[in-house]
């Protein structure tokens, strides 16, 4: 909302030294987000004055039509000869009142005017246009005619009020009543402690049997209709140069002098108003909801259907306008055109001022993509008594800006209403804010905003009409606090008890992030919320427990309106896109919860504000949340190390992943079982399985490998693409949690490398069990370096697995003989397991 200064001033008595910085500092106090202060006309220097124009020569020759112009400036070249001036413009003529700015100026942007030789003339000054003044747009996109009764000579500075503040305000989705001028006006005079001069606050005439017919026929849609008629309007009426002024600076393009005043009047009260061509008006004009498929053109010269929940006004031929949104183009005023029925123009008005349902509005407005500043207010919430006031105000000054005659009939359609009252304690802000205002401050601050207060202890508060969005006693609470000012709240840090630090479960979730950050992955958080849709590209099938997702009421995004069951969509959405801009080389990880529904749905309560939650209510809110377990993920895709002098790189692969893997467990202390595994989006010959033992118990905690060819092409993502997910939680549950360093041992290491002969399904990871088994506990590592295949060799359907065992002993240096034995207890144990046999 824009709201320049000089206008404001109109309804509050604000010293003449207060500055559009000064009022801004204390709207910012009273809780209003003022963004910026647009200072308008700041670099703008005269002399800038009205001119006539005398003479027009057309200048022959040139790429584009350029005149040579001679004005009448009065006295204000020192002189009073004509004016030379050359100029492109061609939307005025001989006798026409021109804004001139003379040599020696300066216009808005630091473009200072002298006399220039330009098309073989000199000019002396130029003809201005609004763009060139800063002034907005007028719809022209030409030069400043003004009306002819203009003085010349005359300042056009202070004539087109070219100097002024401009306040930007960020309106809130609850603060409706701040989306005009009277709103902001009230939160000025509060803020300062002035008076208000209400703008609403004038005679209207009482409803009476002779107005417009009208018929609401959907009472809740519309509960308040009022109709005035104005008739005998001069069709070559323009609106005047201080209204075209305040549209302007409030964001508004000058139209013609009905919609002027419709606008200028909205933006002063905050009632969105429709004018309608009486002329055009066929029979009562009514309220509905629209019929399924009936059709309606708006202003803007789209065709639309309406849907049966529309809200529209009508009259007997059908819908003739959007209710809150939008007006109908069967209707429109017009301005210096010739109707069907040889009407030079709209003559006869009337005019509409409602309240409508906001949700109804919303809806609409939604629905057919048509935001409006009508619908931005009645979603946010209008004053319905403000209805009648701003119908009056229309009338009076179409009557005074157009010589229009105002109808005696009055039209008012009311839905009885009861006013909204809360009732609160006394005390009840203070317990809110930790503040004690007292019964005096708590009723003054309530009353300033415009409420109705009586009672001691407990106070009854009647709502103002114009504060919907008061409805309970919290919402008075937070108006007192706002008013006595939030930088008065007392700050009072937490006193945690010494000496706690970090929780286990953090401890170990910063040393997972520290190891795959030193293992060269780059953390990439990713927003919570997904499509299900993601769930069929990811290759999950239709029973799987990763599809049970938990749905929002109010997505950010209605293509994304589920929360993550896995990390992988996120990663892989932030390794595409960095690899379609180039990045190629990726190695991404995150760590992050998971949402999965519990199997009994259940409602979380509202909680009190006024009071700490008791355990049993924070139990119950728990057991209403869905499972949250944490989990880690990684995806890599490219070359895992670069190719240089030092020697051949490697690209990433699935090994990669599921040393990612290892890694993590290492951090949480666990034993993690790697083993070929089959699973959703990982390729069925490229999928480890991920397990650790917890309690005796085997428990699947995630896998690691390449993800299956088709799950790339439907994620666009590159060939080989690597991924690995855990459920850290689980990995927690099923180690020690104590880090365990290297031990450094002063007795040597015996070295014995085996290679084992076996049947190729045989999972490597079952004979490397068997060995670890088999030796002892003077085995101090394994590790497969060598896998051969060679059907000559080794027959048909055989693998050769090759394993470095070290063996140690804490206490003694180990002979041979004690060597060899334990290697040969683990080859016969892998034997005995897995078929395995020694080679050669």
């Amino acid at each position: 909302m824009r709201v320049p200064l000089s206008w404001l001033r109109e309804y509050v008595d604000l010293p003449a030294t207060e500055t559009g910085r000064d009022v801004q500092a204390k709207l910012i106090s009273a809780g209003l987000e003022v963004e910026t202060v647009e200072q308008l006309g700041a670099d703008l220097k005269g002399p800038l004055v009205v001119g006539q124009v005398l003479t027009i020569e057309e200048l022959e020759g040139f790429k584009k039509p350029i005149r040579f112009c001679t004005v009448d400036v009065g006295q204000a070249n020192g002189t009073g000869e004509p004016q030379e001036i050359v100029c492109g413009a061609r939307n005025f003529a001989v006798g026409d009142k021109v804004v001139v700015v003379l040599p020696g100026a300066t216009l808005p942007g630091g473009f200072s005017i002298s006399a220039r030789k330009t098309y073989g003339k000199t000019s002396h000054g130029m003809i201005c246009s609004t763009d060139e003044l800063g002034m907005g747009d007028d719809g022209t996109h030409g030069i400043i005619v003004l009306p002819p009764e203009t003085e010349v000579g005359k300042d056009a500075i202070e004539l087109l009020e070219l100097v002024d503040e401009v306040l930007d305000i960020a309106v809130t989705a609850n603060r409706g009543d701040c989306l005009s001028i009277r709103g902001v006006a009230r939160e000025t005079a509060i803020a300062y402690g002035l008076p208000l001069r209400d703008p609403a606050l004038i005679d209207v005439p009482a409803p009476n049997a002779y107005g417009y017919p009208v018929q609401v026929s959907d009472p809740f849609g519309c509960d308040r209709f009022t109709a005035r008629t104005v008739t005998g309007l001069s069709p070559e009426a323009r609106s005047p140069i201080w209204l075209q002024r305040r549209l302007q600076k409030v964001g508004m393009r000058p139209i013609s002098l009905a919609v002027d005043v419709t606008n200028y009047v909205m933006m002063e009260l905050g009632q969105p108003l429709h004018a309608y061509d009486r002329s055009l008006v066929q029979g009562t004009i009514g309220v509905r909801r629209a019929e399924e498929g009936e059709k309606l053109v708006t202003l803007d010269g789209v065709e639309r259907k309406l849907h049966a929940e529309d809200l529209v006004i009508t009259d007997e031929r059908g819908p003739i306008g959007l209710a809150g949104v939008m007006g109908g183009a069967n209707t429109e005023i017009a301005d210096h055109e010739v109707h069907e029925n040889g009407v030079n123009g709209t003559t006869d008005v009337v005019i509409e001022a409602a309240h409508f349902d906001a949700v109804s509005v919303a809806r609409t407005a939604r629905r057919h993509k048509l935001l409006s500043e009508a619908s931005r207010r009645f979603e946010r919430g209008v004053d319905p008594q403000a209805a009648a006031a701003a119908a009056q105000r229309t009338v009076d000054l179409l009557v005074l800006l157009a010589g229009g005659t105002a109808e005696a009939g009055v039209t008012e359609i009311v839905a009885p209403s009861a006013p909204h009252t809360i009732t609160v304690p006394a005390d009840h802000p203070d317990r809110v804010a930790g503040v004690e205002y007292g019964r005096e401050t708590v009723v003054r601050r309530l009353q300033q905003v415009g409420c109705d207060v009586i009672g001691q202890d407990e106070l009854i508060v009647t709502v103002p009409s114009w504060r919907p969005d008061l409805t309970d006693a919290n919402d008075l609470a937070e108006e007192v606090i706002r008013l006595e000012g939030y930088e008065n709240l007392p700050s009072t840090l937490p006193k945690p008890p010494s000496g706690r630090g970090l929780t286990h479960r953090q401890r170990l979730h910063r040393r997972v992030g520290r190891a795959l950050a030193g293992a060269g992955y780059v953390e990439a958080p990713n927003y919570p919320f997904v499509s299900e849709q993601v769930f069929d590209q990811l290759g999950l099938a239709a029973d799987d427990p990763a599809r049970r997702v938990v749905k929002l009421v109010n997505p950010l995004n209605d293509e994304e309106p589920a929360l993550r069951t896995t990390l992988l969509p996120g990663l892989l959405g932030a390794l595409r896109r960095n690899d379609g801009r180039g990045t190629h080389d990726l190695t991404l990880f995150e760590t992050g919860l998971v949402f999965l529904p519990r199997e009994e749905r259940r409602t979380a309560a509202h909680l009190s504000v006024d009071r700490r939650p008791t355990e049993e209510e924070i139990a119950a809110l728990n057991a209403a949340l869905p499972e949250q377990p944490r989990h880690v993920a990684v995806v890599l895709s490219g070359a895992r190390e670069q190719a240089g002098w030092w020697g051949a790189g490697r690209p990433a692969g699935w090994a990669d992943a599921v040393e990612a893997a290892r890694a993590v467990a290492r951090e949480a202390g666990a034993e993690l079982v790697v083993r070929k595994g089959q699973y959703g989006p990982w390729h069925p010959g490229r999928c480890a399985e991920l397990v650790v033992v917890a309690d005796g118990t085997e428990q699947v905690v995630g896998h690691a490998g390449e993800l299956h060819p088709r799950v790339t092409k439907a994620l666009s993502l590159p060939e080989r693409t690597c991924a690995m997910e855990l459920n850290l939680d689980a990995l927690e549950a099923a180690g020690d949690g104590v880090p365990q360093a290297p031990s450094i041992s002063s007795f040597p290491v015996a070295t014995q490398d085996v290679a084992l002969v076996v049947d190729k399904p045989v999972p490597a990871a079952d004979v490397e069990a068997a060995l670890r088994e088999g030796a002892g506990e003077l085995l101090e590592s394994i590790r497969l370096f060598d896998v051969y295949e060679n059907a000559e060799q080794l027959g048909e359907g055989r693998k050769s697995l090759a394993y470095a065992l070290r063996f140690r002993a804490a206490d003694r240096t180990l002979t041979v003989d004690e060597a060899s034995a334990a290697r040969d207890a683990a080859v016969a144990l892998a034997g005995e397991r897995t078929g395995a046999v020694l080679r050669g």
